[in-house]
């Protein structure tokens, strides 16, 4: 007998492990399917619950139990049970929840996609392009802070952020005392100045790589190039603080930008230390593997791929394929 159980997101079933969220089976499947989510990163723990993009409606609870959710749920909080059937862009009422998620978060965001470094790969942009609507109903101030140096590597564009949590669960991880974290509620909410002691640690530049938006940059790359311009490269070294994994980044035969390698939904995949990321940004330091492999439909594919590669489908689903059919002709555009 097996241990495992059974769930159904869009159509399409899937055995998983018990106690895996709606969001990681949706992952196990992949495609389209999958949630979007904004704040949940897995590996961070406590991560997850603050965005509410990953929304999905739950149909039926379970098959001990099928009556269906009363509202939808956070995909990334929400345990799988046996028999369950999770609907996500099979469901209007999930896809015009999300656009008013993506409206709240977009709310106090600034319109500076032209002037940040996080364009090209930032996950508010794509999430506004994938699951926003054209225009905003609101018109009023936006709230904004100040740029704080958070030591002479890192800076923080407190008006860009849209309080994830990354960073707090990020520097949790890799310090040994808590010294910062969100002062505030609501409107007035922001990550505290304590963030400051955060650049103590060897460590403390992977909260640039954590942040889904330009809120957190590396100040030895601001303003440098575009992302899309660069080619990004594995590399590896042996390095007695980290695993000495990268991605170098180059504009020409220099290396501009080191970051930590991220998997197809932009989370780290081992973090790196400080002097890896800033120290040592010379091709003689590092053993070159190979370049990294982007997805055709990230603009920062533009220069490196001569044609698109049509997305693959894990199997026919009418429903899902019709659900999907105006996402799916904004990729092929691209």
């Amino acid at each position: 007998m097996s241990d495992k159980v059974k769930v159904t997101i869009d159509g399409i079933s899937i055995d998983v492990e018990p106690g895996t969220s709606i969001l990681n089976a949706a992952r196990q499947i992949g495609g389209d399917i999958v949630p979007p989510a904004m704040c949940y990163y897995s590996k961070l723990q406590g991560s997850g619950g603050k965005c509410r993009t990953c929304l999905v409606k739950v149909s039926k609870g379970s098959e001990k139990d099928p009556r269906p959710m009363p509202k939808l749920v956070a995909s990334c909080r929400t345990t799988v049970m046996d028999g369950m059937e999770v609907q996500n862009i099979t469901s209007p009422e999930v896809v015009e929840a999300r656009k008013g998620v993506v409206e709240l978060l977009l709310i106090n965001h600034p319109l500076d996609c032209p002037i940040c470094d996080q364009a090209g790969e930032c996950h508010l942009q794509d999430l506004s392009y994938e699951h926003g609507s054209e225009a905003t109903r609101y018109e009023f101030d936006r709230r904004t802070f100040d740029k704080i140096d958070i030591g002479d590597k890192i800076q923080l564009h407190m008006t860009r952020c849209i309080l994830c949590y990354r960073c707090v669960f990020t520097a949790d991880q890799i310090t040994d005392n808590r010294v910062h974290g969100i002062l505030g509620r609501g409107d007035a909410a922001e990550i505290s100045t304590y963030i400051e002691k955060a650049v103590d640690n060897d460590f403390s530049g992977n909260v640039i790589d954590v942040c889904p938006v330009g809120a957190l940059t590396d100040k030895t790359f601001r303003f440098k190039n575009r992302v899309w311009f660069t080619k990004p490269v594995d590399a590896h070294r042996d390095c007695p603080k980290c695993s000495g994994k990268v991605a170098l980044w180059y504009k020409g035969e220099d290396v501009i930008r080191v970051t930590a390698r991220k998997d197809v939904y932009g989370e780290v995949e081992e973090f790196i230390c400080n002097d890896c990321r800033f120290e040592h940004k010379k091709t003689s330091d590092w053993v070159i593997e190979g370049p990294r492999k982007i997805s055709p439909h990230s603009v920062i594919s533009a220069n490196h791929y001569e044609r698109l590669t049509p997305p693959s489908v894990v199997r026919k689903n009418p429903a899902l394929l019709e659900s999907n059919k105006e996402q799916f002709e904004r990729v092929t555009k691209l």
